[in-house]
């Protein structure tokens, strides 16, 4: 089965290497990623543009826009692609064109495909009118915005700003605009399905519902009703066209991931989730 991963990491973060070499046990690098990638079929993936200034940093209201994959330095794997990141502190005052220059120049790029809001992590709402040039880029170069939805992974996010339900009114205001809720927007599934199944430009992943190694994997999918928990809110929604399949790796095995993910949705839909949708969605090709 041919396998996008739409939600990964490749930036030099300091909490990811943490992750990678103590929970998920993953070889966070170039090569890990070469080889783990291709012994699980992944074809394309598409890397979360994010970086901190300073170890542990993140999230770093200095980072210049947009932020980018830097883990290799700056060179990318094969068929890896990208959703830029951008840092709402850095979109005001004097800095503010500027910004908005090289963030509209990176969208002109092959490999860039999408951009990152990191709601929760930097303190504003989504529909905060600071990101209405960001929406509007977003609509000129017809790429998707994915959302960062739901539990934060620093204690220094604030939940208030990453609630799904955010999501519904930028979907509403902005309808020539495809948003994406990041890892179905754990813990409020159920919100995430109703947006979702409201909303004909709103879609959801289902990445990052793990942390950990193969052990770790195994152990959360016996356990019924956290299991129960997700496949809740898909049948809810209904709506498998609009779910895309993305590991958040570094963070979890990827193998054991793409096993779970398999377990929650019908065979039927395999071939939408795990790719179909990803290609529609962020205007993706084979030959890419």
């Amino acid at each position: 089965m041919k396998i996008i991963d739409m939600h990964i990491h490749f930036s030099n973060i300091d909490t990811f290497r943490k992750t990678a070499a103590e929970l998920s046990k993953v070889d966070y690098s170039y090569k890990g990623f070469e080889k783990e990638f291709s012994e699980n079929n992944v074809e394309m993936s598409i890397g979360m543009g994010v970086t901190e200034q300073i170890s542990g940093g993140f999230p770093d209201s200095t980072s210049p826009n947009p932020m980018l994959l830097d883990l290799a330095d700056g060179r990318l794997p094969h068929n890896l692609f990208m959703c830029i990141g951008i840092n709402p502190a850095r979109l005001t005052g004097e800095h503010k064109e500027a910004e908005l220059k090289k963030i509209e120049e990176q969208l002109k790029r092959r490999e860039v495909v999408g951009i990152k809001i990191y709601a929760g992590y930097y303190h504003l709402h989504v529909y905060d009118d600071i990101y209405r040039p960001i929406y509007q880029l977003a609509a000129k170069y017809r790429c998707p915005v994915v959302i960062h939805s739901g539990d934060t992974y620093s204690d220094r996010g604030l939940l208030k700003y990453s609630h799904p339900l955010n999501v519904d009114e930028l979907a509403v205001r902005f309808r020539d605009v495809n948003f994406i809720i990041a890892h179905l927007g754990d813990p409020w599934v159920m919100d995430c399905a109703e947006i979702i199944s409201k909303n004909p430009n709103a879609y959801a992943d289902i990445s990052g519902l793990i942390v950990g190694d193969e052990t770790k994997v195994i152990g959360e999918s016996k356990k019924r009703l956290f299991v129960d928990h997700i496949k809740r809110a898909l049948v809810y929604a209904d709506s498998y066209e609009k779910i895309l399949f993305g590991s958040d790796w570094p963070l979890v095995d990827l193998s054991a991931y793409i096993k779970f993910i398999k377990h929650l949705i019908p065979e039927e839909f395999y071939e939408d989730v795990f790719y179909n949708n990803s290609i529609k969605l962020f205007g993706l090709s084979e030959n890419k």
